[in-house]
């Protein structure tokens, strides 16, 4: 089962902006029904991090809303994508003027 960019969640979402919330949610709960069952057993956390927290969305993503600081690495890739869009609007300047925390490496 894909779960990011996953199609049926992209078709309930559909729904959902076309005002068709019925179907939207119908939609929805087949995706989450299949993610249940899917990963019922195994594990779904796309995080390469050795965490405490791996598979555990729920205290991750409450630890992160608590400290503020920033987002689950599982949240990076999707949120990265949406910054990479508006970036575009000034060319990417805004990497000249970005300078990253003494942890993370970069190429």
């Amino acid at each position: 089962m894909i779960i990011e960019g996953n199609p049926k969640e992209k078709a309930a979402m559909e729904e959902f902006h076309k005002g068709n919330r019925a179907e939207g949610l119908r939609l929805q709960e087949e995706f989450a029904s299949e993610f249940r069952q899917e990963y019922k057993n195994k594990d779904h956390c796309p995080c390469l991090k050795a965490c405490r927290y791996h598979g555990n969305c729920k205290e991750c993503v409450a630890i992160h809303r608590a400290h503020q600081e920033h987002v689950p690495n599982c949240m990076r890739p999707l949120l990265n994508k949406k910054i990479r869009i508006l970036s575009e609007l000034t060319e990417h300047t805004i990497a000249n003027e970005i300078e990253p925390p003494h942890e993370i490496l970069r190429k």
